[in-house]
């Protein structure tokens, strides 16, 4: 969120830089909207030229695609606007260079002006502007998979006995009898070769025990 708005800012900067530069001067005190838009690509002339077909009309092109960015919080677009602001500047250097045999940066103001900086400027700043910017395909991808309902644990198969809880991993159970596990009994009695406890009763050996562990014992049917 705070990346979003802190190149949001840098974005809206740099456009409105890049609009207010054709009012400046750009080259020996020509301002930028004197320059026509096909100037750009025909080579440049002396001819004046109106506000909108000047080089003001792709920077203001540049700046409602920096505000559709920064509505729809799109890298994409505002780093689009920023390479369109450069690109007519570029361009409009290489023409003018042609035109006056070199490009040179002069005190009198007879070369490059504080316009073309302004340009340059605002191009730079958009693109910094999307680098800054975080977008919102990775918040979306995440906030659908936290809208996803969360499927609980399948029940196993009749056939494929599972530990509890569920553990999703194939395999017989620890305890696979429907019956309760028997308790053993820790004590065995006394030690027949002890004669202090030699005369105590002692415990039947478990062959000899009549005692089911499991299963409770069965009376014997009465004889008739």
């Amino acid at each position: 969120m705070i990346r979003n708005i802190l190149g949001s800012l840098v974005a809206l900067a740099g456009a409105a830089s890049a609009v207010l530069s054709p009012f400046r001067d750009w080259y020996a005190g020509r301002a930028g909207q004197d320059y026509r838009l096909e100037d750009l690509f025909g080579g440049i002339t002396a001819a004046e030229s109106g506000v909108l077909v000047s080089i003001l009309l792709p920077f203001l092109a540049a700046a409602l695609l920096v505000i559709v960015g920064v509505v729809l919080r799109s890298r994409l677009v505002v780093a689009l606007a920023g390479l369109v602001v450069l690109g007519f500047t570029i361009l409009w250097m290489v023409r003018q260079g042609q035109a006056a045999g070199s490009l040179a940066v002069a005190g009198d103001g007879s070369g490059l002006q504080v316009g073309v900086v302004n340009a340059l400027a605002g191009g730079l700043l958009m693109l910094i502007g999307a680098l800054l910017m975080s977008g919102r395909g990775r918040r979306g991808r995440r906030s659908r998979r936290e809208r996803e309902p969360v499927e609980p644990y399948a029940a196993p198969a009749a056939d494929q006995v599972d530990t509890w809880p569920p553990t999703q991993e194939p395999g017989m159970s620890v305890q696979t009898s429907p019956w309760p596990e028997p308790e053993v009994d820790p004590y065995t009695g006394p030690d027949p070769r002890d004669p202090r406890t030699r005369s105590y009763p002692q415990a039947p050996h478990p062959e000899d025990d009549p005692r089911d562990p499991v299963h409770p014992p069965h009376r014997p049917p009465p004889q008739g």
